[in-house]
Parts: structure tokens; sequence; C-alpha cells
């Protein structure tokens, strides 16, 4: 990571690791229970943007399950933003002169088609052991966990020294607005722990817990429009400055081009832990090799050519939309391509943007950063011991004897709103799931309940160790 951004070894605004604190025994069977009920809730909501958008009844969902555990309805607001909202409900601590602890998570889904699911998506069914329906892994069954962890927490007597907020956004999958708005109105959070990010692994054939990691960072999603103009004219004279091969020219550099290989402490550690699980013996090889060094080429060559890794190494940039001309018999008048970022740590946008007008190198070629108000870039989190302590007591209570070390998100989450604003953020879910049970975003999503009770016990443990 460059070293402005540099991921810091050293705690800001804590001096030590605080005594973990008493957690209190919860009724598991009764929070066991709400935890199906109320993520079978949520995933009958049609929580999608655009026409019939439910996401404000799901939030509702969430707000009546809190009010019936003794949440006061001034302690829960639920605001309405175009057609969706969000939710902040505040558990007051007993010391208002301690930041909060914000748990943040989101309860919009990306669309799903009937037709094409073997189930209805927004119908949950059990089967086998799995909760299917949109939202199952990303994410109502973790704010089903979360919200029945708070409930059952409070319904045992519980008293948090630290105030708690709870806060789902609704339109995470989208344009991020309400995500924007509540860590604007957050701000002044000690610590936000994001349940959607983070998690753990399953072994394919046993079942076991693999291992298990924490995000404290990711990467930035940028989009940029590449165009290309000319005077047209009649296609039966054509000529060198045509729009549509002037573009080409330039994809074909972009597509080409290999960012520079970048490595933070955090991204350091998630290669040499992850290397002991890798099957593949030249991949393993070639993640410790990165870790020791990432500018190591032949690691760097095996590590970009699988894609799991390839967007762990560095900036990626890729063609992924492209238009042209506007009649069949005449020369193109304009030519346009969407250049899809995903940039490390550190890099601002307007430093993209130059480098890809360099990289293009076409004279005359516009490229602007069109992604706007929807993503921003954001250093990691710190590497707070206070942090470090609670998730690794959490687990060990949840799944004793799993590994776990810490990971950098190629995706975009509601962490960087807050991570922009100086407010540590951390993916920290303790869900587990196998690879090929990976459906987020796809058809037939799923989850496996015995996820339950473990995830119960892990955020009972967190939640309590961080609010003290």
């Amino acid at each position: 990571m460059r070293p402005a951004i540099s991921l810091i070894c050293a705690v800001a605004a804590v001096s030590g690791v605080p005594a973990a604190a008493k957690t209190p025994a919860i009724d598991l069977s009764r929070a066991e229970a709400q935890v199906l009920d109320l993520s079978k809730q949520l995933i009958a909501i049609r929580s999608v943007r655009g026409p019939d958008n439910r996401t404000p009844d799901a939030l509702r969902a969430v707000a009546t399950a809190l009010t019936a555990a003794g949440w006061q309805g001034s302690e829960i607001e639920i605001v309405p933003v175009d057609d969706t909202a969000y939710l902040i409900s505040t558990w007051a601590g007993s010391d208002l002169r301690l930041k909060p602890l914000v748990i943040s998570g989101h309860l919009d889904v990306v669309e799903a088609d009937p037709k094409d699911w073997t189930r209805n998506p927004f119908t949950p069914i059990v089967e086998n052991g799995y909760l299917f329906g949109r939202g199952a892994s990303d994410m109502k069954y973790d704010a089903a966990l979360a919200t029945s962890t708070l409930i059952a927490l409070r319904q045992a007597g519980y008293k948090p020294r630290r105030t708690i907020v709870l806060q789902f956004s609704g339109d995470e999958e989208t344009t991020m607005k309400t995500s924007r708005l509540i860590a604007e109105r957050l701000k002044g959070a000690e610590m936000v722990i994001n349940i959607d990010g983070g998690g753990g692994t399953f072994d394919e054939a046993s079942g076991k817990p693999v291992y298990w990691t924490w995000q404290g960072a990711e990467k930035t999603y940028d989009d940029y429009q590449l165009e290309m103009t000319n005077p047209g004219g009649h296609s039966s004279a054509p000529r060198p400055d045509n729009a549509i091969v002037q573009l080409a020219q330039a994809l074909e550099r972009i597509g080409n081009y290999r960012f520079p290989a970048e490595q933070s402490p955090l991204t350091k550690a998630y290669f040499e832990k992850a290397a002991q699980f890798e099957s593949n013996p030249a991949l393993a090889a070639a993640m410790r090799a990165f870790a020791t060094n990432p500018g190591d080429a032949a690691a760097l060559e095996t590590l970009r050519a699988n894609p799991a890794y390839v967007g762990k190494v560095g900036t990626t940039c890729v063609p992924t939309m492209i238009t042209g001309g506007h009649a069949q018999n005449a020369l193109p008048q304009r030519a346009t391509a969407n250049i899809n970022c995903r940039v490390f740590p550190g890099h601002s946008r307007e430093e993209i943007r130059a480098q890809l007008e360099k990289i293009a190198a076409v004279p005359g070629l516009k490229v602007t950063a069109i992604s706007g108000e929807d993503s921003i870039s954001s250093p990691a989190s710190p590497l707070r011991p206070d942090f470090i302590a609670a998730v690794n007591k959490a687990l060990g209570k949840a799944w004793p004897n799993t590994p776990i070390f810490p990971s950098q998100a190629s995706g975009a989450s509601d962490s960087m709103w807050y991570r922009a604003l100086g407010v540590p953020s951390y993916g920290a879910s303790p869900v587990f799931s196998k690879d090929s049970d990976d459906f987020a975003h796809g058809l037939n999503e799923r989850i496996a309940l015995r996820n339950t009770r473990p995830a119960l016990t892990y955020y009972a443990s967190l939640f309590t160790d961080l609010a003290q």
C-alpha cells in the first residue's frame, strides 16, 4: 500500500486492549427460533430497487421485532429516501460519554427473476439444512442473526456501557445513497462492525470449518467512460480517423495492461495465512512468494492467472460495455466504452483516470470518471488490538481452533463510507459456507442453517466485548 494510506499497526485512540467483558447467558433456543422466523419474513419481502420496492417493509419487520423486545419508538428511526429507506436503532449505553458501537448492514437485495430459479426467490424454503431465497446469504440471514442477538442480550438483562447502534441501509446493492447518509450521521462512532463482510469457509468434504477471515479494507469501485468522436461520413469513403477503430485500439491497450502489484500489512498477512489452505501447490507457493516479495514476477503471473487471486494483488481495470456507430452504412460519429476498475486503497479517482488516458494513448480520446457519488476511495482500517482480541475470542467460542486471518475485499460495501470519514469499519460476519454453496447475487441463493447457534454465540461475545 502507498505510504500515505498505510495500514496502521499502532492503535489510534486506544491505549491498550480492555479486559474482556463477561458475556451474559442468552436463551439460544429462543434466539434460534427468532433468527429463522425473521429471516423468512425478510426473504419474503421483495426489497429490490425500482417498481414495487418493498425495502421499507423489510426495515419495518426489523423495527417490529425490536419494539416487541423492549426498544421504544423513540429509539427506532426509519427514514424514507427516494423509493427506499434506512433504519437506525439506538440502545443507549450507561456511559454516554463513550462513542457508540455501530452494527452495520443492508436489507436491499439484487433482482431475482422467479422464472430462472428452481424455487421462488421470494418464498423462503428450508431444505436439507439450508435456507433458500434471495438475500439468504447477502444478507438477510445475517441481519436476522445480529438483530436476534441484540434482542436476546436485552432479554437476558444485559446493559451495555457503550451505546449500540444497529443500522440497515436500503440501497447498498445499487446507488448507496442511504449508506452515505447513515455514515454521515454516525461519523462520531468509535467503531463499525459490518455484518456484510468477512466470513468463514467450510471444507467441501467434511463440512468442518477450514478458516475464517475478517475484512479490514476494500478496493474502490470506479467506472470510467472512454469516448471517441469523429465527424462521421459515408461508409463508402473510409478515413483513418474511425471512432470505432480508435476506441478498439484504446481498449486493447487497457485490456493488456497490468497495474503495478501492491501490498499492505493486511494483504501480506492474508497471503501468508491463506497459503496454508490453498490445495494447489503452485498457487500456495506463489502466495508465499508474493507475501515475501510483491515484485516477484513468476508469483504474480501465477496469481493473476487465477480468478480468486487476481483482484488481491493490485488495481484491476477491465472493459465491461461498448457502444458505437449510428447506422450500418455510415462512418461512426461516436463510440464509447465503460471501464470498470477495482482500485487498491491509496489511489484517487483522478489518478486512475489519468493513468487510463495515458495507457490508451489515443489522441482525442476522452476519459471521464462517471461513478459520481456511488463510490468513494477509503483507507484501510487500523489493526486495532481491541477489535482483534474481541473477534478472536468470539470466534473461539463459536468455532474453536479455527484459523483466523485478515483480508481485503475486492468488492464494495458500506464500510467505505465510514472509513472515508475516519471511522474504523470491519467486515466480521460469523457465517460459514462451502465454496460450492456461494450463490450470492446468483440463482438459488442459500445459507447453511447450522451457522445459527455458533453465530449467535459469536455475536453475543463480540457485541458485549466491544460495547463495554
